[in-house]
């Protein structure tokens, strides 16, 4: 195999990096080693933060570069936000990604990339017409045979909608079943909203392929076509941590003017709670059934921090019963990425994702809990993963999942991720 040649390598790594990140003096490091204290990377592939930084100051360009561990790291910024010295190594991680010659890029999270542009729809490449069949096929038997859900409204592009919702793919394309306990969520508590045509899928893997373009090429369809074609108020994000960050951060990096709200459906589920739009309490957990969650860091720790995190908890002890949540430690914008990130599900080096996942398998683990609520697709993938590479005895499910279970709506094809003790509630 031919060494990969990484772009302008000869200008040096640490002037470059030094001239893309003018906020972020690399030569402050204490080489304290509190970033590699604490980031589950450390020691896979014979690196971690600390080390990494030393290596370009040392001017070890190519022995930094051409390490994979660049993309093992996840640039959750677990090392960022504890540096004294707020040396930016994610961000470091981003730009040699990026120096990386497109095509020697991780096949899987290029596809994903290149699928996303060429469909205008998500990162499976799934052409409108089938996104269009598959809502509309599964909407309608729903109405059909769920009682109480006989004027269940799906839309797609309908203009005027006050909620625009984007949709992972993952749903649409290998399990539509789970597309309907959002959509019942949204029918009980009133909800205006419609999918987009253009850009629907919630994830963007260009942001983790380091594609700065289509990146923001992917983003700023998607605005334009929400503001000038549906006019809708506020842009719901579905329950996933990355497709959050890749549209909060393409709208900040790339200086993305929009007219409407961009929100988190977590934050959405916390007020229809409070304003009791959704009705729901513990009474259906009679046998304390214990309950853990996952603070994505694309959504807590790179974006709204702990009080997306609150709502966050808010909803799931409202759910299962205060005594029945049991937190892990450390938590929200302190807590552990769970290593599923970062592009990781899509890139080939699966046994450094399983063993970068050991400290959330253990912090899972610790916390006794039988479920772990998880707000994002690729924590999810990810948690599910780790538990069965560790033997694991939790299960890992979607916060709408939970929702619609307290609610007593939801259906038997809707229960794809729940254990044996739930698995008949309420049927």
């Amino acid at each position: 195999m031919e060494p990969i040649k990484l772009n302008n390598l000869n200008n040096g790594l640490k002037k470059r990096l030094t001239n893309l990140l003018p906020d972020s003096n690399l030569n402050l490091c204490y080489t304290c080693g509190m970033c590699s204290s604490g980031c589950p990377a450390t020691g896979i592939n014979n690196l971690d933060p600390r080390k990494f930084l030393r290596m370009v100051l040392l001017g070890l360009d190519e022995e930094v570069t051409l390490n994979p561990w660049v993309w093992t790291c996840t640039m959750c910024e677990r090392c960022y936000r504890i540096c004294p010295m707020k040396v930016n190594i994610p961000q470091m991680i981003y730009e040699i990604r990026a120096s990386w010659p497109r095509e020697e890029r991780p096949q899987g999270i290029l596809k994903s990339c290149d699928f996303h542009v060429s469909s205008k729809g998500g990162a499976m490449g799934v052409p409108f017409d089938d996104f269009r069949f598959t809502v509309e096929d599964v909407a309608e038997e729903v109405r059909d045979t769920q009682p109480g859900f006989e004027d269940l409204k799906v839309s797609i592009d309908r203009e005027g909608a006050f909620f625009c919702l984007n949709q992972n793919s993952r749903e649409p394309v290998t399990e539509p079943d789970e597309m309907i306990p959002l959509w019942k969520i949204l029918h009980m508590v009133g909800a205006d909203w419609t999918y987009p045509s253009l850009m629907w899928g919630g994830e963007n893997y260009c942001m983790f392929l380091a594609d700065n373009k289509n990146w923001e090429d992917i983003v700023r369809t998607l605005v334009d076509h929400i503001d000038n074609k549906l006019g809708c108020k506020v842009l719901i994000n579905t329950e996933c941590g990355h497709s959050f960050y890749a549209i909060w951060g393409a709208l900040r990096r790339f200086n993305i003017p929009h007219k409407f709200e961009f929100k988190s459906i977590v934050e959405y589920y916390a007020q229809w709670i409070r304003e009791g739009k959704l009705k729901v309490n513990s009474d259906w957990n009679v046998d304390n059934i214990k309950f853990t969650t996952q603070d994505p860091c694309n959504l807590v720790r790179k974006s709204f921090g702990d009080p997306v995190a609150e709502d966050l908890r808010f909803v799931i002890r409202t759910l299962v019963g205060e005594d029945n949540f049991m937190d892990v430690y450390p938590n929200k914008s302190n807590n552990y990425c769970c290593g599923g990130g970062g592009g990781a599900l899509q890139a080939p080096y699966h046994d450094e994702r399983q063993a970068y996942g050991k400290i959330k398998f253990d912090q899972i683990t610790a916390t006794g809990a039988q479920y772990v609520a998880v707000p994002c697709h690729n924590c999810h993938a990810q948690i599910l993963d780790i538990c069965e590479r560790y033997n694991g005895n939790y299960h890992t499910i979607h916060l709408w999942t939970l929702i619609c279970l307290a609610l007593g709506v939801l259906g038997e094809n809707e229960r794809e991720y729940l254990g044996p003790d739930l698995q008949e509630m309420g049927l």
